[in-house]
């Protein structure tokens, strides 16, 4: 699946360039933005079908960006002591902020395509409750991405801040079922293509969801171990990274 191999790719990237993205996070936002200025001339018919086709495929189907989503998701999962912890949690938010920059641009071309048909009333129910739940993720993905700015970040309360970062699990949940609300009739249609994708992302999603509370009751156990006192459960910085 195509899939897979763009999340593969896509986490080793992120691994190899952990120092450049903590150096230079303005550098790697801008290319982000360029890409989909790139992609949105592109469905307007300016590009040649080389350089399209794999715009098509890595932004219009959204999989780079969930793919570091993904990666985002995972790091969760690790403990801070860990070397993937270690590594990966000082950038999150830079990843973070990469994947929603990338994220809006697909968003804001499929939602510009849709417009006319919901206009006309030309959308069956389930692509309308996908647009829908579309809409809500916009929002969630613009609120979660420009409170991932360290510069907004410090002029948040930190409870407060927490607490809003913590919509990053309803985000994610969302995506989820956005992507079976658009999978969904393919794959109940036969389409072996859908069905081996609806399976992929729910034993993606399953796992990271059983994982991430391991890792919460893990956590907490040790806090109350050492400091006598538990803490709440997926209390930590996650920005769009819970």
């Amino acid at each position: 699946m195509t899939f897979i191999i763009v999340l593969a790719v896509t986490t080793v990237v992120c691994f190899a360039l952990r120092n450049p993205l903590h150096k230079w996070p303005l550098a790697f936002y801008g290319l982000a933005i360029a890409v989909d200025v790139l992609f949105a001339c592109g469905s307007f018919g300016m590009l040649p079908r080389s350089i399209w086709m794999p715009l098509l495929v890595l932004v219009q189907k959204c999989m780079v960006a969930l793919a570091m989503f993904v990666v985002v998701m995972f790091i969760g999962c690790f403990s801070t002591e860990s070397k993937v912890g270690r590594w990966l949690r000082p950038v999150r938010a830079e990843l973070s902020i990469v994947a929603c920059i990338l994220a809006c641009g697909h968003m804001a071309v499929y939602l510009a395509s849709y417009i006319p048909r919901l206009l006309g009333g030309g959308l069956s129910g389930n692509v309308l409750a996908s647009l829908t739940l579309a809409l809500v993720l916009l929002v969630l993905l613009l609120v979660l991405g420009v409170t991932s700015f360290q510069t907004v970040k410090k002029r948040m309360r930190t409870d407060s801040w927490k607490r809003l970062q913590k919509l990053a699990y309803l985000f994610f949940g969302l995506v989820y079922v956005h992507l079976i609300l658009m999978l969904l009739p393919s794959a109940l249609a036969g389409g072996a293509a859908a069905q081996t994708t609806v399976g992929v992302y729910t034993v993606l999603f399953g796992v990271y969801a059983v994982a991430r509370v391991a890792r919460a009751v893990v956590d907490r156990r040790a806090a109350t171990a050492t400091e006598g006192a538990p803490v709440a459960a997926f209390d930590e910085e996650t920005a769009v990274s819970a």
